[in-house]
Order: C-alpha cells, then structure tokens, then sequence
C-alpha cells in the first residue's frame, strides 16, 4: 500500500514540474526549411509562386521586421519568411519551409538572375 501512495505522490510531482508524459504527446515533425541570402534592394524577390502575407512580426536585435507568406496554390502548404539583415541592408534572406506540390505558376526569366545571385544554406531548427 505503501508503494502506491509513493507512486502517486510521485506522479503528482511529475505533473507539476510539467515532466509527465501525457496520452498523445507526441514531437512535431518539422519539415525541411531551406535559407537563401540575395543582395536586393526589394525584399519580395519573383520565385514564379504565388504568395499570400500571412503575418509580419518585428525581431529581436533587427531593425527589420520578418514577413511571413504562404503559398496560394490550393493544397499547397509551402511557407516562407523574409528578412533583411542589420549588419548588411542590401542582403535580403529568403527562407522556405516545405516542398511545393505543383509546378511553377508563373515562370520569369528574372529567375535565373536571382539564382545566380543567391547563397543557399540548409537549417535543421
């Protein structure tokens, strides 16, 4: 009987310093996010997608605020950020989270220009 009261008091401690695992926690899958740095003087650079402003937010230790943007191809669920940065106005990064579903909407020779221009990095948050 003992056990079972400690047990209980144990559990019941768990769940205050929030430790407890509860039915149906589970850890969110990200999907991959891709960054790209682009020297411009716009911050919104024409991918050929389609995008709808979802939010903007102002950023700790950045003058600039980040946008945030979703694809607007139906079932498309394809987000992207934008950002400039402090320490160099003229870099503009791009960053996209997930894979489109679809094929490019609107398809710009402009393109070409921005993809030899930019740096890609890989991020794992």
């Amino acid at each position: 009987m003992e056990e079972m009261e400690g047990a209980a008091e144990n559990k019941t401690f768990a769940g205050l310093l929030g430790t407890e695992k509860k039915k149906g926690d589970r850890k969110k899958i990200r999907k991959p996010r891709y960054a790209f740095q682009t020297r411009s003087k716009v911050d919104i650079l024409d991918d050929g997608y389609r995008w709808r402003k979802y939010g903007q937010k102002a950023v700790k230790n950045n003058k600039f605020p980040r946008s945030y943007y979703r694809c607007t191809h139906q079932g498309c669920n394809v987000k992207k950020q934008i950002q400039r940065l402090t320490k160099d106005e003229g870099m503009v990064v791009t960053t996209y989270e997930g894979m489109h579903s679809h094929f490019i909407q609107n398809s710009n020779d402009n393109f070409e220009h921005i993809l030899s221009q930019m740096q890609i990095y890989t991020t794992s948050f």
